[in-house]
């Protein structure tokens, strides 16, 4: 029999704010997550102090953002006009307390509405605000969002505020900063903001073109098809041009804040797209062939906008303000018109666009019988797909809170792939085994996607076949021995995934599993140690009768162990794209013929380990990255 439940007056139970946050940081911030991906906790912290100062910049109050993080303490500083002194504490520190609930003063706000600084507060182990105002100034202190400490002093200081706080580590496990992430997080706010100048650790960030910057950017124009046309209307700006990269490229923004998984405007600026080019030139093309191999930015301001999440990543409105236009109509109508004018305009853009169009369609009808075959044999393999070890939960499960942990290890070999297949967790943690060394595809086709049956049944494991919307797990991770024959293989699925899935690394999907290469221990303790230096230190720190074990293939760990390596406190290196260098460029210069550059490179970039028993040569990967 079932014991019963109590349920009384006393399983009733009030959290303040700061309890809640702590207990649920989830519902404000979305995912935790250590600092290896960019849409992790700590880049959200950030970015909602920021927004704060945006929209003051917004409402023409300030055109300069300090921002400075030293050893996990963050500092930002605008030149706004300051938290009114009599409410600084309440402002960041009592939920529903904010300056954007009348719309006349924040019509088009970026910030959360009386929420942003107080999460940032209460996953804190020290916040401090400070607001300058007209001579005055209010300090505040507090501690995992309990106020230590306020004050009120005279002050020489321009107008503004100062955030400064340093994130909680039992919050954020292990936490770290990757700058790149932070770099293009700033760059984003640069480009919708005109005249706004962004300091960053001694950097500076200005944008004098928007969108069209940021394509810049994010494209390298010698491989374009036609030059960037670049849109501009009220409350909408567009940018885009076409190239050869495989897939379609988006940068979707809503009132600043950068949409990564798009929503009603994204999916109404390709319908327009679409029928604009189809009603130009008078022909039904398939909207495949029309997008493909697009780069595009688009940024709409609408009132009170409706998101599918806390975090802000989709917009769900249909509307662009109460009572307004559609979003649907109203980026439609933008599109038909200006897109339209521009092609009759310029008929170099028309005559380029077209034979791309048709470039695209003649590949597509060349690739059906062959992608038509290939995924019936890859149907018949995943109804007994050994290669696949599968977990019960997806990133497409947008109802479940693990899909963000949903993650697809790529393993080489029995021994490894069987010890992580033992120690993951079922519900979000799936493995998929490759045989050997997969086929170096650079410069390669898509045709050899669907000829080579891994990388097919991996393409279908994936579910990116046509797009990055169906994606069903939001890690991939390399999994791969830490020798020179692994690191080849991390070489080789890197190659496949720039050259044919783009879209699948710039949106920060795919990491590198990094596991301990010594275990250092004696009686009473065991230490896992990632290089050489750990190993030193642990051996210094045990003294007495230590054993040290080199692991020189992922098989050699036991599932027991490996289990500690892939939970929590899992350790992912993110392969990142730099954004100013072109992925065709790359893949040639480290996996095309060999030339006596790329010696001189890995000769200058060699290191060596050295272990008590051997000494083993590897290649620094970070270049890859």
């Amino acid at each position: 029999m079932a014991q019963e439940i109590k349920y009384d007056e006393d399983s009733i139970k009030s959290l303040d704010w700061r309890e809640h946050i702590r207990l649920r940081p989830g519902m404000y911030i979305g995912k935790l997550g250590n600092g290896s991906a960019a849409d992790d906790g700590i880049y959200v912290l950030i970015k909602e102090i920021i927004d704060n100062c945006i929209d003051e910049h917004v409402m023409g109050f300030g055109k300069t953002i300090d921002i400075k993080i030293e050893e996990n303490k963050v500092s930002i500083r605008d030149f706004g006009r300051g938290i009114p002194l009599g409410k600084v504490v309440e402002c960041v520190s009592k939920i529903n307390t904010g300056g954007k609930y009348d719309s006349k003063a924040f019509q088009k706000s970026v910030g959360l509405n009386g929420v942003g600084s107080k999460a940032v507060n209460a996953l804190s182990d020290f916040f401090k605000v400070q607001s300058f105002r007209d001579g005055k100034s209010k300090i505040a202190e507090f501690e995992k969002g309990t106020l230590i400490n306020e004050q009120n002093i005279d002050t020489t200081e321009p107008n503004g505020t100062l955030i400064e706080y340093i994130a909680d580590d039992s919050i954020f496990k292990h936490f770290r900063y990757i700058n790149e992430f932070i770099e293009n997080q700033i760059w984003n706010y640069a480009y919708l903001n005109s005249g706004l100048v962004i300091n960053f650790n001694n950097n500076k960030y200005f944008s004098k073109n928007g969108l069209l910057d940021l394509l810049k950017r994010n494209c390298n124009e010698e491989e374009l098809r036609y030059p960037i046309v670049h849109l501009k209307g009220e409350d909408i700006e567009v940018a885009f041009s076409h190239d050869n990269h495989y897939g379609e490229v988006y940068h979707t923004f809503v009132n600043g804040q950068n949409t990564t998984q798009g929503g009603t405007h994204l999916s109404a600026f390709k319908e327009a797209f679409v029928k604009t080019v189809r009603d130009f030139y008078k022909k039904d093309f398939d909207s495949s062939d029309i997008r493909s191999s697009i780069n595009a930015a688009l940024s709409i301001r609408i009132q009170e906008p409706v998101f599918e999440s806390q975090t802000k990543t989709k917009l769900g409105s249909s509307d662009m303000a109460p009572g307004g236009p559609t979003v649907k109509g109203f980026v439609y109508d933008f599109i038909k018109k200006q897109f339209d004018d521009y092609l009759h305009k310029n008929s170099n853009v028309a005559d380029a666009l077209l034979k791309k169009i048709l470039q695209s369609e003649k590949e597509r009808k060349e690739m059906a019988g062959i992608r038509k075959l290939a995924n019936e044999r890859a149907k018949k393999a995943n109804i007994h797909n050994k290669k696949l070890r599968d977990c019960r939960v997806h990133f497409t499960d947008t109802n479940n809170d693990n899909r963000y942990n949903t993650t697809l290890f790529i393993t080489e070999g029995d021994s490894a792939s069987g010890s992580i297949t033992k120690s993951r967790n079922v519900d979000y943690q799936a493995v998929f085994s490759l045989r050997g060394k997969p086929l170096n595809c650079y410069g390669l086709t898509k045709k050899v996607v669907y000829e080579n049956e891994e990388f097919n049944l991996l393409q279908h494991a994936l579910d990116i076949e046509d797009s990055l919307e169906n994606l069903r797990y939001n890690n991939i991770v390399i999994a791969t021995d830490a020798d020179v024959d692994g690191m080849h293989i991390r070489l080789l699925l890197m190659t496949f995934f720039l050259q044919f899935f783009p879209d699948l690394v710039r949106n920060g999907h795919l990491y590198i599993l990094d596991t301990p290469l010594f275990r250092v221990r004696n009686k009473q303790k065991t230490i896992y140690c990632y290089s050489e230096t750990e190993k030193q230190a642990a051996i210094k720190k045990l003294k007495d009768k230590v054993e040290i074990t080199r692991f020189k293939g992922l098989g050699e760990i036991s599932p027991d162990e490996f289990a500690m390596f892939i939970d929590e406190n899992i350790r992912l290196e993110p392969v990142i794209l730099n954004q100013e260098h072109s992925i065709e460029k790359i893949l040639e210069f480290y996996m095309g013929k060999n030339t006596a550059e790329r010696q001189d490179f890995i000769i200058s970039n060699l290191k060596v380990e050295v272990d008590t028993e051997k000494i083993e040569h590897s290649l620094e990967e970070e270049a890859y990255q």
